[in-house]
């Protein structure tokens, strides 16, 4: 198995000091926001579309997310082509969605399909709280959790607003 080393220095550094060879070892990012998970990927991260709604690069978020979590994806009551339509504007590539279920039988399904010894939820309620607990996950308001993984909070913005060219063709 692998062994997991913090990059500090330089991978290269830490690869020496240690006295590995770099194919036995997996290099990761300290983590942000180690009570979620300490880096470790055994987590399944939801959010609700609504709290993504809230994020101002909600690609960038997602990315950030994959770090510390196995599996990432969006929950919502719209019909799946809202939901669609907001991860490829925003160019979001998720494991999950909730498809034409409810968010409910959908955090259900998820926790049948992707077993990890954590579940999380993001959303922006109280309701969602009580969601969440009713279906065995943990709940983390959007806004703590923007605060805690150092995301911004705002409109969201699709990839390519800062000056970038973006690709119209995704996917």
């Amino acid at each position: 198995m692998p062994t997991a080393v913090w990059l500090s220095v330089s991978p290269l550094e830490t690869l020496h000091s240690l006295g590995e060879r770099p194919t036995d070892t997996v290099l990761r990012a300290p983590p942000r926001y180690p009570d979620m998970d300490g880096g470790s990927g055994e987590m399944t991260l939801a959010f609700d579309l609504e709290a993504l709604k809230r994020l101002a690069r909600p690609d960038t978020v997602f990315s950030s997310a994959r770090q510390w979590s196995e599996y990432v994806g969006v929950v919502s009551e719209k019909p799946t082509y809202v939901v669609t339509n907001f991860t490829r504007k925003h160019r979001i590539r998720q494991d999950f969605f909730s498809g034409p279920r409810g968010r409910e039988e959908s955090l259900k399904n998820v926790r049948d399909q992707f077993e990890t010894p954590r579940y999380v939820y993001i959303g922006t309620s109280e309701e969602d709280e009580e969601l969440a607990t009713s279906v065995d996950w943990e709940y983390l308001d959007v806004v703590e959790a923007a605060d805690a993984a150092d995301w911004e909070l705002g409109e969201p913005e699709p990839p390519g607003q800062d000056g970038e060219d973006g690709r119209d063709d995704w996917p």
